[in-house]
């Protein structure tokens, strides 16, 4: 990873990394800073393929890692809740000083979308973010997921086996970090016979937005693309990749390309 700086912020010790965008131009310094935003399970970890290439092309980025997740204080998860994550998130930007560009994966996804309702964001990144209950109404899971009945949810298991898209080495990087995570926060956001996951005012997000889906029939295409529709935003569908490929599998070039090219387009044109 590219030198950095290292903090704990707030009361709940939030373990945030900053690297500054390398070869910074003056029209550089114009560009608001990407906030990335872990998952469920994981942290600021997953995101060490990505951030390099942000550096290199003069980004400054902020990896945020919200309570009790990879260095972050060790706190109760079985009281953490959604709306604990939110605040997390909150308090992080306070740190970036100007609005940021949220990039939020999974968990993130949500998260971000969430946020982008109210608060005053730059841009969002979704990267095979959870989708919304207006998505899901718009086109259903086949099967529904069972509630999580215990007060936290354990890290999930990977076999070290490889897949489409990730080497036996991408599984055992992730192996080594997994952690568990709060079945509160786990269950407002997933599709089970009592929750329909989280609602989001899209017509009150108006923040630039991108969405990428890893994609593996139509029903995942379908759902990616109402979500940009709803958004207003533009859509990559990754077709035959996996939802943690996406961020650190031998493809995860094509993600950072994607997100590269629409921040260039989107906020690069201001500084010629």
């Amino acid at each position: 990873m590219p030198d950095h700086k290292a903090k704990y912020i707030g009361e709940h010790d939030l373990f945030l990394e900053i690297y500054e965008g390398d070869n910074l131009s003056d029209s550089a310094h114009k560009r608001p800073p990407l906030l990335f935003v872990h998952g469920a399970f994981t942290g600021s970890w997953m995101w060490s393929k990505y951030i390099p290439h942000f550096v290199r092309e003069g980004w400054t980025c902020y990896a945020m890692n919200m309570r009790s997740h990879y260095k972050s204080r060790v706190l109760d998860m079985t009281q953490i809740t959604f709306d604990d994550y939110l605040a997390d998130i909150q308090e992080v930007m306070a740190e970036c000083g100007v609005p940021p560009i949220v990039i939020g994966f999974s968990m993130g996804g949500i998260l971000g979308q969430k946020l982008a309702e109210s608060a005053d964001i730059a841009g969002l990144v979704l990267i095979d973010s959870v989708i919304s209950r207006e998505v899901y109404e718009a086109v259903p899971y086949e099967h529904l997921e069972q509630p999580i009945m215990s007060l936290v949810v354990p890290a999930p298991t990977r076999e070290e086996l490889a897949t489409m898209d990730e080497s036996a080495e991408d599984i055992a990087f992730q192996r080594k970090y997994l952690t568990m995570e709060s079945a509160k926060a786990f269950n407002a956001f997933v599709f089970s016979p009592e929750s329909k996951g989280i609602s989001v005012d899209s017509g009150s997000i108006t923040c630039p937005c991108l969405v990428i889906k890893a994609v593996n029939n139509d029903g995942d295409d379908r759902r990616g693309r109402v979500m940009a529709e709803q958004l207003r935003a533009e859509y990559k569908g990754l077709w035959k990749t996996t939802h943690t490929g996406v961020l650190v599998g031998q493809r995860y070039r094509e993600a950072v390309d994607a997100v590269l090219d629409w921040l260039r387009k989107s906020f690069d044109h201001a500084d010629r």
